[in-house]
């Protein structure tokens, strides 16, 4: 897999916003995309916006994501005087896949994405000075969690969004989805998808939008982008993801190390969110010493940051504001 470092023009000034609409099917002006080395030689791909006279932030997607469909967000951080770097997780996006199927987001083990995440982060910490933010979302959000609990150097400060901290099995019991993922495992099957993703009728992409966010513009935009480029384009999990998924959350919970994370978190979470389980991240979030938590109503979906409008500017202006006090 080869790439090159791409730059992208000028943007405006990162304090003021730009008087024209923002364009979430092109890429801002003035970012540079690029590859970043694992420590294994396993191709990252990352992106980078904004000038940093604020400070530095690490944007950490979620499973199934890729840059793109964040860059409404990289850019509002960027204008607050954010440097902005995002990236693709190893096996989605632009980072490669990890079997034959190319539509199929598989993972050894999740601490493979703890080890890329230690080591990005220590490199992205080594290229700047000032106040240094990690925000993670969904998956992003239990692998920066996760990191910290084990130990990994902590930011000024940390945003969960709708952060992965129990897997929402419904109709099915937890007990029973670990039964069942553990069946597949034994059948070998671990490195297939746990299940079907199709969106041929309207019907079908409905539902699943639903389950991301209420605004469909910008569930389409995250459809364009996977057709304008099938190379970034992913769909189910394997079964290996999901048994990983189930377990990490798992230990995480019980595990001592989520009380022993010293920086403010700001946690904000959907009550309807039907992926991962808000119960548990109000648990947990009861045991980290400096959390904020916010949980939205019915209006909030699980892409909190992608939603309609009121819900997203709020959303924004307490991530602006959590920062404005806790990372100086």
């Amino acid at each position: 897999m080869a790439y090159q470092t791409v730059t992208m023009g000028c943007m405006d000034s990162p304090f003021f916003p730009s008087s024209a609409p923002f364009d979430r099917r092109a890429w801002p002006k003035g970012g540079r995309l690029d590859v970043w080395r694992a420590r294994d030689g396993w191709p990252i791909r990352r992106y980078r916006l904004g000038e940093g006279t604020r400070g530095r932030m690490l944007i950490i997607n979620g499973r199934g994501d890729m840059i793109e469909k964040y860059l409404e967000v990289i850019d509002h951080m960027a204008r607050r005087g954010w440097a902005v770097t995002s990236f693709d997780w190893r096996g989605q996006g632009g980072s490669g896949r990890l079997t034959d199927d190319a539509l199929c987001g598989h993972i050894p083990d999740f601490a493979d994405y703890v080890s890329d995440l230690n080591a990005f982060a220590q490199d992205w910490r080594a290229q700047g000075e000032g106040p240094t933010v990690m925000l993670g979302h969904s998956m992003g959000g239990h692998m920066l969690l996760r990191a910290l609990a084990e130990g990994m150097a902590p930011p000024d400060a940390a945003v969960l969004i709708a952060p992965m901290l129990g897997v929402h099995t419904a109709p099915l019991p937890r007990w029973l989805a670990v039964a069942m993922t553990r069946m597949m495992l034994w059948r070998g099957l671990g490195e297939k998808r746990a299940w079907t993703q199709k969106e041929e009728s309207e019907r079908q992409r409905r539902m699943r939008q639903k389950r991301l966010t209420h605004d469909p513009e910008r569930y389409a935009d995250e459809i364009w982008w996977r057709d304008h480029d099938r190379s970034i384009a992913i769909g189910p999990p394997s079964w290996n993801w999901v048994a990983q998924a189930l377990e990490s959350t798992r230990a995480l919970e019980q595990g001592e190390g989520v009380a022993k994370i010293q920086c403010p978190v700001l946690i904000l979470a959907a009550e309807a969110d039907q992926l991962v389980s808000t119960p548990a991240i109000r648990r947990i979030a009861a045991h980290i010493p400096k959390a904020r938590l916010h949980v939205y109503g019915r209006e909030a979906a699980h892409e909190i940051l992608r939603e309609r409008d009121p819900v997203r500017l709020d959303a924004f202006g307490r991530v602006d504001a959590f920062l404005d006090e806790t990372a100086i």
